[in-house]
């Protein structure tokens, strides 16, 4: 009898914990596919480009890029999509260097960077549901295109589309009118621009990438509103900095504002 009471007390157990088990997965399924993908949105930009890397991502195409102001998104496809270069599109997927660094990582870049375990979760969760093989090529590729451009964005396209065309014909037609009235272009001493500098700055953390910190010397345009208009060094810490925070002083020359040439010191405080 007591065998048999301590059975029967058991199996109802073993029932609750199996139920809860099961209930448990789906709840964390749903977690998982509740995380929002990445969205950009820019002009297309397409390149002939040969090497090995750039072949293992473009899905059988060209170079395919976003250009969004001064960013300049590199698409990594998994299969290929109709792109046409010079229109604007829409693409959802995971940035990758966002994500890499919301991981974080425990050393901070000491042991470099990317880490292999980064690309590998960025990679699958873009592209869930792989063949082992080819999510591993996949990690071998985003590793070694964000080892050497480290602040060169690389986005991981799961799906893309041309942008609203209202939106697109507004845009166009306000680029191609301010191309038409474009201003002239000044060049000004470094020194004398950041007397000019309203907004910015001045000290921004160490990448991971670059986690011993430094000074950066930045080649910039800046257009009549005081905001960079355009990035002309070709410096790695320059191309992470965000331009979009710094505005200067409008430059006026004979009574009309006018571009200015110039360099843009900034200072990247060490991690700890």
């Amino acid at each position: 009898m007591m065998i048999r009471n301590t059975y029967a007390f058991w199996f109802p157990v073993l029932a609750l914990v199996g139920l809860a088990g099961c209930s448990s997965e789906p709840a964390a399924k749903a977690t998982k596919q509740a995380t929002p993908p990445d969205k950009i949105q820019g002009k297309a930009l397409i390149l002939d480009e040969s090497t090995a890397a750039d072949a293992a991502m473009n899905a059988g195409g060209p170079s395919v890029y976003l250009v969004d102001g001064l960013t300049r998104y590199r698409l990594f496809f998994n299969k290929a999509f109709p792109v046409e270069a010079g229109k604007d599109y829409m693409a959802e997927g995971v940035y990758a260097q966002k994500a890499i660094d919301a991981m974080g990582d425990p050393d901070n870049g000491k042991n470099g960077y990317p880490l292999q375990s980064s690309c590998d979760n960025v990679v699958r969760r873009a592209w869930p549901g792989l063949a082992f093989d080819v999510t591993d090529s996949h990690v071998t590729t985003l590793r070694a295109k964000i080892k050497r451009y480290p602040a060169r964005a690389v986005f991981l396209v799961t799906s893309i589309q041309p942008a609203a065309s209202a939106a697109d014909s507004a845009k166009q037609k306000k680029d191609s009118g301010a191309g038409d009235k474009e201003a002239p272009e000044v060049s000004v001493p470094a020194d004398k621009l950041r007397a000019l500098l309203t907004e910015g700055p001045s000290v921004l953390p160490a990448p991971l990438w670059e986690p011993g910190g430094g000074t950066a010397r930045c080649k910039v345009v800046i257009d009549e509103e005081g905001k960079i208009a355009e990035l002309n060094s070709g410096a790695q810490l320059c191309e992470t900095v965000p331009w979009s925070q710094f505005r200067y002083k409008p430059t006026v020359k004979g009574g009309k504002p006018v571009r200015v040439n110039s360099d843009v010191e900034v200072r990247f405080e060490a991690r700890k």
